[in-house]
C-alpha cells in the first residue's frame, strides 16, 4: 500500500479537525490555529481528499474573519483557491457561494480622509494606525479575490474571470482604500458586466473627488468599455450618468472632456475613422490629460477601424497591466 493510500484511510473524518480547531480559535490561539488549519488541510490535498481539505479551510477562514483576525483569514481564504487550482474544481454556484461568505465577513471599516484636521500627536498616531490597517485589510481582500478571479478564468468562468469577483473587487478598493485607485477600480468594474453599479459608484465619486477628476474618470471608464468593444454598457453607463447626476450635486460638467466621450459614442455607431480622427485632434488637449486616455483610443481605432498601433507591443503590455490591477 502506497503512503498516499495510507494516509487516504488514516484521515479522520472532517468534521472532528473543524470543531476542534474552532474551539482552538475560540480559546483565543488565533495563530496556533492557522498552523493547524494549515498542517491538517494540507495532509487532506495530499490524500488527494481535495472536498474536505475545503471543507477545513473555508470553515478556517470565516471563523478567523468573524474574530477580525483578517491576516489569518485571508491566509486560509486564499489556500482555499490555491486548493480549488489543485482539485481542478469548477466554477460553480456552489464554490462562488463560499467565495462570497468570505468576502463577506472582510471588515469594513469607515477611513478617516485624508485632510482630517489632526490637533496633536496622538491623533496622527491613531489616523497613521487607522490608514495602515486599512491598506492591510486591502491588500488582503486583494490577493484573495485576484487569486479567485484567475482560478474562475482557469475553469469555466470568462477568460477575464467570473464578473461578480471583478464587482467584489472594484465595490471593496473603492470603499475601503484609503489612496482611491480609479484606473485599478474601473478595471475591475468594467469586468464586472454590472454598469448600472459602475455610473453610481462613479456620481458619488464626483461628489468626493477634486475638481477636474470626475470628467476623468468617467472619459476613462467609456474608453476602458469601448476598448474591449462593449459600446452596449458603455452608452448605458453614460446615459446612467446623466441621469443620476441630474438629481445630485455636483451635476455633471459639461466639460471638453465630456464632449468629446458624446461625440465619439455617435461617431463609433457609424464607419467614420475621418471623423473619430478629426475628433481626436480637435479635443487633443483635453485628451492628453491622461496618457492612458491616448493610449485606450489607439486599442479602439484597432477595434472599430483596424487602425494598427505604431507600437504592437503596446496592447499587449496593456493587457498585462490589466491582469496585474
Amino acid at each position: 500500500m502506497s503512503t498516499r493510500e495510507r494516509t487516504k484511510r488514516e484521515l479522520p473524518p472532517v468534521q472532528e479537525h473543524i470543531d476542534k480547531l474552532r474551539k482552538v480559535v475560540e480559546e483565543g490561539n488565533y495563530y496556533g490555529a492557522l498552523q493547524m488549519y494549515k498542517s491538517i488541510s494540507a495532509r487532506y490535498v495530499t490524500a488527494q481528499r481535495f472536498s474536505e481539505a475545503l471543507d477545513i479551510l473555508f470553515s478556517g477562514a470565516c471563523i478567523e474573519l468573524e474574530h477580525g483576525l483578517v491576516n489569518c483569514g485571508a491566509d486560509l481564504a486564499i489556500l482555499f483557491v490555491d486548493t480549488l487550482v489543485k482539485a481542478k474544481s469548477p466554477c460553480n454556484d456552489e464554490t462562488l457561494d463560499r467565495i462570497r461568505g468570505m468576502y463577506k465577513l472582510f471588515p469594513r471599516v469607515p477611513v478617516p480622509p485624508h485632510l482630517v484636521d489632526v490637533s496633536d500627536d496622538e491623533d496622527v498616531q491613531n489616523l497613521q494606525e487607522s490608514l495602515g490597517e486599512a491598506r492591510s485589510r486591502v491588500d488582503n481582500l486583494t490577493s484573495f479575490l485576484r487569486a479567485a478571479i484567475k482560478w474562475s478564468a482557469e475553469f469555466g468562468a470568462p477568460s477575464t474571470g467570473y464578473p461578480e469577483l471583478h464587482a467584489m473587487l472594484g465595490d471593496y478598493l473603492y470603499t475601503e482604500c484609503p489612496e482611491l485607485d480609479m484606473v485599478r477600480i474601473s478595471r475591475h468594474f468594467v469586468r464586472a458586466e454590472d454598469p448600472e453599479k459602475f455610473a453610481s459608484m462613479l456620481v458619488n465619486f464626483m461628489g468626493r473627488c477634486y475638481p477636474g477628476e470626475d470628467d476623468l474618470a468617467i472619459a476613462r471608464a467609456v474608453l476602458m468599455y469601448l476598448s474591449m468593444g462593449n459600446m452596449k454598457d458603455a452608452n448605458f453607463m453614460m446615459d446612467e450618468i446623466k441621469r443620476q447626476a441630474e438629481t445630485k450635486n455636483p451635476e455633471l460638467s459639461e466639460s471638453n472632456l465630456i464632449q468629446f466621450i458624446s461625440y465619439l459614442l455617435e461617431t463609433l455607431q457609424r464607419d467614420a475613422l475621418p471623423l473619430f480622427n478629426m475628433l481626436r485632434v480637435k479635443y487633443k488637449s483635453s485628451i492628453d490629460r491622461d496618457q492612458l486616455l491616448n493610449e485606450l483610443l489607439d486599442e479602439i481605432a484597432e477595434r472599430f477601424y483596424g487602425v494598427q498601433r505604431k507600437n504592437p507591443l503596446q496592447g499587449m503590455f496593456g493587457d498585462i497591466f490589466k491582469m496585474m490591477g
